[in-house]
């Protein structure tokens, strides 16, 4: 009976007694403190050297190609002769066209003499006007019979001329396209000409990087890839309007200022926007976290002492960093490791605190 007022003793005892507090779990985490710096737009592309200029030359008269005078990569002159067609027949169309000519200033000066002669003969009332009425139309027709022939000899001639295929302007043979023997059609692409002077870097960019470079006019540096010191200066002159089916990209056409000799088309070289530096904040990528589908950061709370999740947006992903666009101020102090296991209003300890929040590209 005692053992049982003992046992009673101890469990009263026991329930009286109030559980101490258990001292919430501190979380070291390393941070570093948004600094926005001035940085450069670190988006870069590769693209080619191309002339601004470019014609397809062609024959405007169908024949054989019997010369061809240059190939790829000769410099011309403003009317160098680049190939020649056997000019036989139209040597021959000449000939009968001079031919036809000279027939129609016959028949010309013989419809002349009757026309005068019934002239003279219907004033004095030696003939009924009916013949001096056909002598006129006999002369009006040797006339237009004479212009039509004479138009016939120039155009013959002028077929005889387009059997040379001269060059148009100063530049550089890019293509050809006929070899000689080869039968050529009129229009068809026997030789492509590019100006050298004029030079354009095309790129194709993708939708995300010309959101903020749309207008035409804007300015471009341009490397060769193959010398990253040599810098050339260049202006956007003309955007795609539409992407590429395939690629999903937009051709964009820069315009270089004073290209050096060096600078050949079909090189390889690289572009960047040029501007002013702009104030950004730029995190490693490991930093990013997810609230509701929407990017977030962990930040620490210096009044509560604990973590909290703030959603950002970003502006742009880079190889190893994200540009936040907005949701960051200066003087936050964001959450760099450690966060995995982070809940939101959990105590943490700083272990670090150093200025940051940019990073140079």
């Amino acid at each position: 009976m005692r053992s049982y007022g003992i046992l009673l003793i101890l469990v009263l005892a026991l329930a009286g007694c109030k559980p101490e507090h258990v001292s919430e779990q501190v979380r070291s985490v390393r941070t570093v403190v948004v600094d926005p710096k001035p940085v450069l737009d670190g988006r870069q592309a590769v693209g080619e050297v191309k002339p601004r200029y470019e014609s397809d030359l062609s024959f405007r008269v169908a024949g054989k190609l019997v010369a061809r005078r240059v190939d790829v990569g000769a410099t011309v002159k403003q009317g160098d002769i680049l190939a020649s067609l056997d000019v036989q027949d139209y040597q021959n169309k000449l000939r009968s066209a001079e031919a036809d000519v000279s027939s129609a200033e016959a028949a010309l000066v013989e419809a002349q003499s009757t026309e005068e002669r019934l002239g003279k003969l219907l004033k004095n009332g030696w003939t009924p006007r009916a013949n001096y009425d056909t002598a006129l139309h006999n002369l009006r027709a040797a006339e237009a019979k004479l212009a039509a022939a004479n138009a016939s000899l120039a155009l013959t001639r002028d077929q005889l001329n387009y059997t040379e295929l001269k060059a148009e302007f100063d530049g550089v043979i890019t293509a050809m396209g006929a070899e000689a023997g080869q039968n050529v059609t009129a229009g068809q692409m026997v030789a492509r000409l590019a100006r050298l002077s004029d030079k354009d870097a095309v790129f194709n960019i993708a939708e995300t990087a010309l959101l903020d470079h749309r207008n035409e006019g804007a300015e471009v540096i341009v490397w060769p890839l193959s010398n990253p010191q040599l810098t050339i200066d260049g202006v956007v002159r003309e955007v795609s309007p539409v992407a590429d089916a395939t690629t999903r990209t937009y051709t964009v056409k820069v315009t270089l200022k004073d290209p050096p000799p060096s600078l050949r088309f079909g090189m390889s070289i690289g572009g960047r926007w040029k501007g002013s530096p702009a104030l950004v904040v730029a995190l490693p990528l490991p930093v990013l976290f997810e609230k509701d589908g929407a990017p977030a950061v962990w930040v620490f709370d210096p009044q509560s002492g604990s973590s909290m999740l703030k959603p950002v947006t970003v502006a742009r992903y880079d190889a190893d960093t994200a540009v936040i666009a907005s949701g960051l101020a200066k003087g936050d102090t964001v959450i760099t490791a450690g966060i995995n296991t982070l809940r939101e209003g959990q105590k943490v300890r700083l272990a670090n605190a150093a200025p940051g929040g940019s990073t140079e590209q």
